[in-house]
């Protein structure tokens, strides 16, 4: 079954052994930054869920690295491990003909339990969760625990949220992850990147001249929507559709109280309210997911119109900053999914893998089958021009038998197998809004890198070395007797 809501997934956690409760009183202004960077960071049986239920300044509890490990954000988005999520959707993106009766059967099967998942229309209730408790006129953003992460942030940010907007022309929903700054108890600053949904519609706004754009900010709910928040969809795709074929059914949504918008009706808070596009204020410092602080930069103003909650509210935040730490899951999820995406574009794909330490756009590495002189540059450009892979900074090819999971590996041919000033592409553009080591913001140089074997139509004129393999019949001999050697 689905996780229903957060709780859920908290109840799961434990169950399981994967939580830990914090009953001692901790401030939320960098205490809780410094507990759990120290628990993220640390060896597989102390990286725990965190639940603070003593936070200074607040009577909510807190719930942090919930998705901080392989396993959590496996069982987050309803699988045992994130590679079932890739075998899915490329089960379902298969555009092969089915052979017989059976598969035909089959597929039918898998297209109707899509169908069913996603539903035709959003789920309506009238009564939710979300709304046991509505606030409008003594609204104040103060209830909330929210962190000051690190020294030099410019205040206090929300980091986990679900912000919902529709496009000002077409009406269509767009969910994202962006980060909050708390200016005081009724306005926020709205940190959306140019790159993403919420930054079009407030461009398409101000072209169309609409002064507001409703907005509601959703804390908590099922796990798979807090992170469908995160993933880069294409424009236009409403990324609860994508939580729903994930949970196995629909999202289910109520009417905002305050704003014309739907919102998750299994949520812990709900911030309604409305951004004016031509209102910006200067947003940050921000330690961010590089490593380093993102300096001041102005950003539009969310006014507070409305907050609904759960009678007993628990306010689910995360923390950035040198990896590893929370969101190199959630990125590593995204990483799987979206692989049949890729590979539906470009089949010779066989994997790929953004490292963390690479803070995922900044390296992607890519597996291929090689099968023609410049296969790997047509990869590389490819990759350039697919969604928000426009923003690799560094992306490098290797032949079908490297792991590009493998760090270790991927790093021994990558060094071995290219001749710098023959096999590098050099050229510039779209680089993350984050990117501080670009000379122009979001504007910069990338590179792509060929370490596959180099063919003679390629100019390499002395012959490919043959790789170093163990005969196939003594690995069998020394397999089979292994156990006796005491080794």
């Amino acid at each position: 079954m689905p996780l229903k809501d957060l709780r859920e997934f908290i109840d799961l956690l434990e169950t399981r052994g994967q939580l830990a409760r914090v009953s001692v009183p901790v401030s939320r202004d960098l205490e809780i930054t410094e507990i759990t960077d120290r628990v993220s960071k640390g060896p597989d049986g102390s990286n725990k869920a965190l639940l603070f239920e003593q936070v200074e300044g607040s009577d909510l509890p807190l719930a942090i690295n919930l998705f901080g490990s392989r396993q959590r954000m496996s069982w987050a988005l309803g699988v045992d491990d994130l590679e079932e999520l890739r075998e899915r959707l490329a089960s379902l993106l298969d555009l092969r003909l089915p052979q017989g009766l059976g598969g035909v059967l089959d597929r039918g099967q898998d297209l109707l339990g899509v169908l069913r998942s996603i539903g035709l229309r959003p789920a309506k209730v009238k009564n939710a969760p979300v709304q046991t408790v509505v606030e409008k006129e003594k609204a104040s953003l103060d209830i909330l625990p929210v962190l000051k992460c690190w020294p030099d942030d410019g205040g206090r940010f929300i980091t986990l949220p679900q912000v919902i907007t529709r496009d000002p022309e077409t009406g269509i929903r767009n969910v994202g992850m962006y980060r909050l700054q708390v200016l005081d108890e009724r306005r926020l600053l709205m940190h959306w990147q140019r790159h993403k949904g919420g930054a079009e519609h407030e461009r398409v706004a101000r072209e169309v001249n609409k002064p507001t754009i409703p907005a509601a900010v959703v804390l908590g709910g099922d796990p798979a929507s807090m992170w469908c928040a995160s993933s880069p969809l294409p424009p236009n795709i409403d990324e609860y559709l994508l939580a729903g074929w994930l949970r196995g059914r629909p999202v289910e949504f109520v009417d905002c109280v305050s704003q014309p918008l739907e919102v998750p009706a299994e949520a812990e808070i709900v911030l309604e309210g409305y951004v004016d596009p031509n209102e910006h204020l200067p947003e940050g410092p921000f330690g961010d997911h590089t490593g380093y602080y993102t300096p001041i930069e102005p950003f539009p103003v969310f006014h507070l119109t409305a907050i609904t909650r759960r009678a007993s509210s628990i306010y689910p935040t995360t923390v950035v900053g040198a990896p590893p730490m929370e969101d190199v899951w959630m990125g590593k999820a995204t990483e799987r999914l979206f692989m049949p995406l890729i590979r539906l574009f470009m089949p010779e794909v066989i994997d790929v893998c953004m490292p963390a330490s690479g803070i995922f756009h900044n390296l992607v590495l890519v597996s291929i089958r090689k099968r023609y002189p410049g296969h790997a540059r047509k990869v590389i450009h490819g990759l350039w021009g697919l969604g928000l892979l426009m923003l690799a900074k560094c992306i490098v090819v290797f032949d079908d038998w490297v792991d590009v999971q493998e760090p270790s590996q991927a790093a021994w041919q990558a060094l071995g197998n290219v001749d710098w000033a023959r096999d590098v592409v050099i050229t510039q553009g779209p680089v993350d809004h984050l990117d501080h080591a670009s000379y122009q913001h979001s504007f910069g140089g990338k590179i792509g890198i060929d370490a596959t074997a180099k063919l003679p139509e390629e100019g390499y004129a002395r012959g490919w070395p043959k790789r170093i393999e163990m005969d196939p019949q003594v690995k069998s001999r020394i397999e089979a007797i292994w156990g006796q050697l005491g080794l």
